[in-house]
C-alpha cells in the first residue's frame, strides 16, 4: 500500500474556479462571435421585441372598443397591430430612402465648397496649415462613404420587413406565454415573478422609447424651424438626423448639432450663419436634455453613466451604431434581471446610478 503524499497538495477548488473561468471566457468568445455573424437578425429582433412590448397595450386598446354589442377578439386586435407596425415601419423607410438619396445629391453638389469651407476654418493657423488641411480633405474618397449610405438605406427597407414578421410571430406566441412560463418554470409562484421582472423591464424600456421619442421629435422639429428660418437645405434631412441621434445618450445630441451647424456653414460659407445655427441648436439640446428628459423620465432609469458610456462602446463595437440605440434598453434589461440573481447582484449594483438597482419583485406593489 503507498503511503499517501505528505507535500503541500494545490486545493480542488482552485481548479475548479479555474475551470470556471476559463469556460465562462470560452462562452463569452463564442457569443462575442455569434452577436457579430448574426447581427443583422438579432438587430431586427431586439427591435421587434421593443416594438411588442409598446403596442401590447394597443392590443388591449382594440379589445376595449366597443360597436354596439360587437367587440374585437384577440385575433383581429392583434391583426390590427401588426398592420399598424408594418404601415409604420414602411412609411419610415420611404421617408429614410428619400432623405438618404437627397443627401447623396446634395453631397455630390457641396463637395468641393465644403472642403473649401472646412480648410478655412484652420486659416488662423497660417497658410501652410489650411493647405494642408484641404490637400487632405481631397485625398478623402466620398464615393465609398456615399455607397455605404446607400446600402444601410436598403437594409433599413428590409429590416422593417423582417422586424414586422418577427412582431407578427411574437404577437401569436402572446397568447400561449403564460402557459408556457408555467410549465417552464415548475410552478405558478416562479411563474408569477418571472412575469413581474418581464413586467418592470418592459414598463421602464417602454416608458425610456416613448419618452425619447417625444423628446426627439419636439428637437428634430425645433432644429427644422431653425434651418427653414435662415433659408437653408436639408431641413427635413438634419431634422431627422437630430431625431435619430438623440436616442443615442451623451454622444448622438452631440454629434446632430455639430453637423447641424457644420452644414450651415458650408451652405452659406459665412462663419456668422454657422455659428448663429450651432448656438440655437446647443441652446435647443440642452434645453431638452437638462429638463425635459429629466422632468419626463423622473427615475425610471437609474442608470450609472460611466455604465451608459461603457455599454455604448460595447454595442457600437459588436453592432455599429443600431447597436448604440438599442444600448441603453439592453442595459436596463441586464441590469433588472441581474438584481434578481443573487451571484449577479453586484452587476446590477455597478450598473444602477445609486446601487440600488430594483426594488424586490416579490413584494407587494403597496409595499415597493
Amino acid at each position: 500500500m503507498t503511503p499517501p503524499p505528505t507535500g503541500p497538495q494545490p486545493p480542488k477548488d482552485d481548479f475548479r474556479r479555474l475551470e470556471v473561468w476559463l469556460l465562462g471566457i470560452i462562452a463569452f468568445a463564442v457569443i462575442l462571435f455569434l452577436l457579430v455573424q448574426a447581427k443583422f437578425l438579432l438587430i431586427s429582433l431586439a427591435i421587434a421585441i421593443m416594438l411588442f412590448s409598446l403596442t401590447s397595450d394597443a392590443i388591449g386598446y382594440f379589445q376595449r372598443l366597443r360597436f354596439g354589442d360587437a367587440r374585437f377578439s384577440v385575433w383581429v386586435a392583434s391583426l390590427l397591430a401588426v398592420m399598424l407596425i408594418a404601415l409604420v415601419l414602411i412609411s419610415l423607410s420611404a421617408l429614410l430612402l428619400s432623405q438618404a438619396n437627397t443627401v447623396v445629391f446634395t453631397v455630390m453638389q457641396y463637395a468641393e465648397p465644403a472642403q473649401k469651407a472646412v480648410a478655412t476654418l484652420f486659416s488662423w493657423m497660417g497658410a501652410d496649415v489650411e493647405q494642408a488641411v484641404l490637400n487632405w480633405l481631397k485625398g478623402v474618397q466620398i464615393g465609398p462613404w456615399l455607397a455605404t449610405l446607400a446600402g444601410q438605406a436598403g437594409n433599413i427597407a428590409s429590416g422593417a420587413v423582417l422586424v414586422t414578421l418577427f412582431v407578427g410571430f411574437l404577437f401569436l406566441e402572446r397568447l400561449w406565454f403564460r402557459p408556457k412560463l408555467v410549465s417552464l418554470m415548475g410552478d405558478a409562484h416562479s411563474a408569477e415573478r418571472v412575469e413581474r421582472i418581464i413586467s418592470s423591464i418592459v414598463h421602464r424600456v417602454n416608458r425610456y422609447l416613448v419618452v425619447k421619442t417625444i423628446v426627439s421629435l419636439v428637437t428634430g422639429a425645433l432644429v427644422w424651424l431653425v434651418m427653414v428660418a435662415f433659408g437653408l437645405e436639408l431641413a427635413v434631412a438634419m431634422a431627422i438626423l437630430t431625431f435619430v441621434l438623440n436616442f443615442i445618450p451623451n454622444v448622438g445630441s452631440i454629434v446632430a448639432t455639430i453637423a447641424v451647424g457644420l452644414v450651415a456653414y458650408i451652405q452659406t460659407g459665412t462663419p456668422v450663419t454657422g455659428i448663429a445655427v450651432l448656438a440655437l441648436v446647443t441652446a435647443i439640446q440642452f434645453v431638452v436634455g437638462q429638463i425635459l428628459d429629466p422632468l419626463f423620465l423622473g427615475k425610471t432609469l437609474q442608470l450609472s453613466s460611466f455604465g451608459i458610456i461603457a455599454s455604448l462602446a460595447f454595442w457600437a463595437a459588436v453592432w455599429g451604431v443600431p447597436g448604440m440605440f438599442l444600448a441603453v434598453p439592453i442595459m436596463v434589461s441586464v441590469m433588472i434581471v441581474c438584481s434578481h440573481i443573487p451571484r449577479l447582484r453586484p452587476v446590477a449594483v455597478l450598473l444602477s446610478r445609486e446601487g440600488l438597482p430594483e426594488a424586490d419583485v416579490d413584494q407587494p406593489p403597496a409595499a415597493r
